[in-house]
């Protein structure tokens, strides 16, 4: 029995069920772990709930300076750098390419032979023609010397008809010899025609032949080559292009494609900047040359047009070309080039700037302005922000006060070039800064 007082008993058969079963005495430690776990984190909750509930706070703004400058205006347009004169040059009759003697890269000067045609038949067709000619020629002499004859016994007959009072030879016979003698005369006439035919058929054999030697029609640059020696070229419907020639590569032509919307902008004489993607970082000087009245899907727009009155769709993008003119005195571009141009449309001369993002803040839309250090609502980084500002139109910016609170100021806004905006205003100036924006708390 256990002894109630001491509990001696109680506790060495509490030991020895332990020893018996193979447990271990419990530390103390660990039965208050568990609750020291719980309390550190109720504690550490209520200190975060603090930090988010405590003091509201002034927020921070990003802010720009106000410049004075000058504001450029322009319109980015892309095309493709072509030769000033590129011309294709072809074969006017059909045959075996016998020679090649210009290859890619080559310079040639005008007149000079770039190729030829087999001339085999040519030149049977020519010595055909001048035998005909000939025989032609010998016809003419043939009519002459029957007309000698004819116009002899014309002679004879009317002498002694005049001799014999009319009575010989009789009038019929009279006749018949006038007769002979205008048909002789006919056929000289007809004869010489003929000639006159065969001296064009030959002519027109020769001219033939003439063309079986190609000529370049320019001074320039092969650009490309499209025939093989051996190889037959057909001009039955078409004129089959055998080389293009660029004229001069020192002055090429900028072609781009501008959108309607920028189309007004842009007049001949503006100047001009490109890039290519052969030379990164280097800007090459260009000028309008003429801007296109009509555009480079008229018929599309007329086809868009007819379909709009049918009731179908009308979705088209209308682009006009532009044409530059560049400089290109060293070499350093080539046909084809992909360019993206930027035209220089007008200058406002010294203004006041401010930042597109600072005529979009409003205080009222924090969590609308709000961004974060890695997405600050400054500057074109949002879609908001780009939007072109009127012209004339009378917006607010904000200035921050030394207390934190926010002053506004009414400005009446003038061009922009999507992200600067030039303003007017009498209690703006530069150095002024302006708010664009609310940074993120923690930031």
């Amino acid at each position: 029995m256990n002894d109630p007082e001491t509990g001696q008993a109680a506790s060495q058969d509490g030991t020895d069920l332990a020893e018996f079963l193979g447990e271990q005495p419990r530390p103390r430690w660990r039965r208050w772990l568990k609750w020291g776990l719980i309390g550190l984190a109720v504690l550490l909750l209520a200190l975060l709930i603090a930090r988010c509930a405590g003091g509201k706070g002034e927020p921070d703004y990003f802010s720009e300076p106000v410049r004075k400058a000058s504001l450029s205006l322009t319109v980015t347009a892309t095309g493709s750098i072509r030769p000033t004169n590129m011309v294709q040059v072809g074969s006017e009759i059909s045959g075996k390419i016998d020679k090649i003697m210009v290859d890619v890269n080559d310079r040639v000067t005008k007149g000079q032979v770039v190729a030829v045609i087999n001339t085999d038949v040519i030149d049977d067709q020519i010595r055909q023609a001048r035998a005909n000619l000939d025989a032609a020629k010998a016809s003419v002499e043939q009519a002459k010397a029957t007309l000698d004859v004819d116009a002899a016994q014309l002679a004879r007959l009317q002498t002694v008809y005049e001799a014999s009072a009319g009575k010989v030879p009789s009038k019929t016979e009279l006749q018949a010899a006038e007769g002979a003698v205008t048909r002789d005369r006919a056929t000289i006439a007809s004869a010489r025609a003929n000639v006159v035919a065969m001296q064009a058929t030959l002519s027109s054999a020769q001219t033939t032949r003439s063309r079986a030697v190609i000529r370049s029609p320019v001074s320039g640059v092969v650009l490309a080559r499209q025939v093989e020696p051996g190889q037959t070229v057909a001009a039955s419907f078409n004129t089959p292009t055998l080389f293009i020639i660029a004229e001069d590569l020192s002055a090429m032509q900028l072609r781009v494609s501008i959108d309607e919307a920028d189309i007004g902008q842009v007049h001949a004489g503006d100047k001009a900047q490109f890039t290519v993607d052969a030379y990164p970082g280097r800007k090459f000087d260009a000028v309008v040359d003429r801007v296109d009245l009509a555009s480079t899907n008229t018929a599309s727009t007329l086809n868009a047009s007819s379909n709009a009155a049918a009731g179908g769709n009308t979705d088209t993008v209308v682009e006009y070309e532009a044409r530059l003119t560049v400089d290109n005195a060293d070499g350093l571009l080539r046909p084809g080039m992909t360019a993206t141009a930027t035209i220089a449309t007008a200058s406002t001369g010294q203004q006041l700037l401010v930042p597109n993002s600072a005529l979009r803040f409003k205080p009222d839309h924090k969590k609308k302005e709000e961004g974060g250090v890695l997405n600050p609502q400054i500057g074109l980084q949002q879609a908001e922000q780009q939007a072109s500002i009127g012209i004339g139109s009378t917006q607010q910016v904000y200035v921050l006060e030394p207390d934190g609170t926010l002053k506004p100021i009414k400005v009446v806004t003038g061009q922009s070039d999507g992200r600067m905006t030039v303003v007017k205003a009498e209690a703006l100036k530069a150095g002024i800064k302006v708010v664009t924006g609310i940074k993120a708390k923690g930031t």
